[in-house]
């Protein structure tokens, strides 16, 4: 019978050893999961008392994870994602997007990391993101001769900005793990991502600026609009878009008023923008945005500002579906992804592009990556449970809180851990490995010392560290040696761009995902300030 400390020592290094080998995470897992049993209890566990015991607690912890109904989300998020990918949605949503910046500096890559944070509030897989991503914008990017680490920094860093921004499936996993509400965290998690997307739009306006060379304006078209009239078209399709959205949610509400559904109930919460003091506000928008487009722009210059915006309407109506049938409380977040596929896929029927290849070849990339999800799950709940039974959890957490580490010393120390098993190692197999060790550690500290610019309350504790632990997996998206941010873009990038290039392009915006991470220590009460 091995001892907790000597146990946890040969777990860490065979699972290094392991994945060193190329061994797959869940296997691997799987396999540790086993020897723990018996370099604890004896290897008679094997065969007097098979399916008994301690391991009837694996089968338990196993079955207990695979049996989450949140869990049916992952694919069908994975699915929408991979019609997303091989549909035209994404590229015209580009083309829009590259009309209205195209003769700004850094134009391009801008549009890029506006896009990523478009496709992350769609679908929040990462993977297909830098992939169509690296399709699309980085052929134009070197075309007009970008500077190569700008353009691969921008796609893969923004291309990662699905695990921040909801619906995000590291939060979906990380809830499920934790039992935390998966909508709270959400919800947390907007500004922090928005937050970081837009450190990464002030990089490249700031890089391009101090040094034009780095992104050089494409060639002007003489047709194209300019200055006053490009921005009253921009203005005359946000109007005309207004009205639509305003039209329908003025019918929405009438239905609500006459069917009775948006009576004030106490302790109910009101339908959003659904009762009936809502219709005042509503009419307004609808008649000032008429007036824009009918009087005080035109019609033709809102016309042709419409016709250079709609691409952004597709990616809109699948974010209102996802999102706003969860915050809106009509579903919840696998009834939402279930709504999103298929507004994807009457959207790309529409446009006549959902062909049997597309749905096909979407439906093979879900089951491969669902199934890779799936056994790194089923691996890492048994080594995690296997672990619990050999008493690690508290062997850590004595070991942690024994250093009498102030309380921020004790965050940063884990901090820390995530980076660096995040440069090795699976987020799924760290949400399940180490979120069960970690987060009953943090919630036994005092709620009063974390953070040092105000703090966070008892309540949202679990909430702000699940946020802190994405920002912490958006790093090691990046991070050498196993960043699958750079494989995801090798696979389609130049010949001429090695993995090494990929990775020094990379080294800006780490500094700038660790600066976004400060932010959340120093100043927790940001994740509070929509829940």
């Amino acid at each position: 019978m091995v001892d907790i400390g000597t146990l946890s020592l040969i777990l860490l290094l065979a699972m290094f050893a392991l994945l060193a080998i190329g061994m797959p995470l869940g296997f691997a897992s799987a396999f540790l999961a086993v020897v723990t049993l018996v370099l604890k209890f004896d290897v008679d566990i094997l065969f007097k008392t098979f399916g008994k015991g301690p391991f009837s607690v694996l089968g338990q912890a196993v079955y207990r994870q695979m049996t989450n109904y949140v869990l049916i989300s992952v694919p069908l998020f994975i699915f929408m994602a991979a019609l997303l990918e091989r549909s035209g949605i994404a590229r015209d949503m580009y083309a829009s997007l590259n009309l209205w910046l195209s003769r700004t500096r850094g134009g391009i890559a801008i549009v890029t990391s506006i896009m990523a944070v478009i496709m992350a509030a769609m679908s929040g897989i990462i993977g297909g993101e830098v992939v169509l991503l690296g399709l699309i914008a980085l052929p134009q990017m070197l075309r007009l001769g970008y500077n190569q680490n700008l353009a691969i920094g921008t796609i893969c860093a923004s291309g990662s900005l699905g695990t921040m921004i909801p619906p995000s499936i590291v939060l979906i996993f990380y809830g499920l793990v934790t039992e935390t509400s998966i909508k709270a965290l959400f919800t947390a998690s907007f500004l922090p991502g928005f937050m970081l997307a837009t450190f990464f739009i002030i990089y490249i306006i700031v890089v391009t600026r101090l040094d034009p060379s780095k992104a050089p304006l494409p060639e002007e078209d003489p047709d194209a609009a300019h200055g006053v009239e490009k921005f009253k078209m921009f203005l005359g399709f946000l109007a005309r878009f207004t009205m639509w959205i305003t039209g329908v949610l003025l019918l929405r509400n009438l239905f609500f008023t006459v069917s009775g559904m948006n009576t004030v109930t106490e302790g109910v919460d009101p339908i959003f923008l659904g009762m009936v003091s809502d219709i005042p506000y509503i009419i307004g928008a609808f008649v000032l945005s008429a007036l824009l487009v009918f009087v005080i722009i035109g019609r033709e210059t809102s016309a042709k500002g419409w016709e250079m915006g709609k691409g952004l309407l597709a990616p809109t109506i699948v974010i209102g579906v996802v999102l706003g049938s969860i915050y809106g409380g009509i579903t919840g977040i696998t009834e939402a992804a279930g709504m999103g596929v298929v507004a994807v896929f009457v959207i790309g029927a529409i446009r006549r592009e959902m062909t049997f290849d597309i749905v096909w070849d979407s439906l093979m990339r879900t089951l491969k990556s669902t199934g890779t999800i799936i056994w790194v799950t089923i691996g890492a709940a048994a080594l995690a449970a296997a672990y619990t039974l050999a008493g690690g959890p508290n062997y850590v957490a004595n070991l942690i809180v024994g250093a009498e580490l102030p309380t921020m010393g004790i965050i940063l120390v884990m901090m820390v851990i995530f980076l660096i098993m995040g440069m090795f190692m699976d987020w799924v197999g760290i949400v399940l490995l180490i979120m069960p060790v970690f987060l009953p550690i943090v919630l036994r500290l005092p709620a009063d010392e974390i953070g040092w610019l105000g703090h966070v309350e008892p309540r949202y504790i679990a909430v702000w560290f699940g946020v802190v632990f994405c920002m912490n997996m958006q790093v090691s998206f990046l991070s050498p040696p196993f960043g699958p941010a750079a494989f995801y873009l090798k696979s389609v990038a130049p010949a001429n761009i090695s993995l090494t290039d990929i990775f020094r392009g990379f080294l800006p915006f780490i500094v700038l995902q660790l600066l976004a991470l400060s932010v959340l220590l120093i100043w927790p009460p940001i994740i509070t300030l929509f829940l």
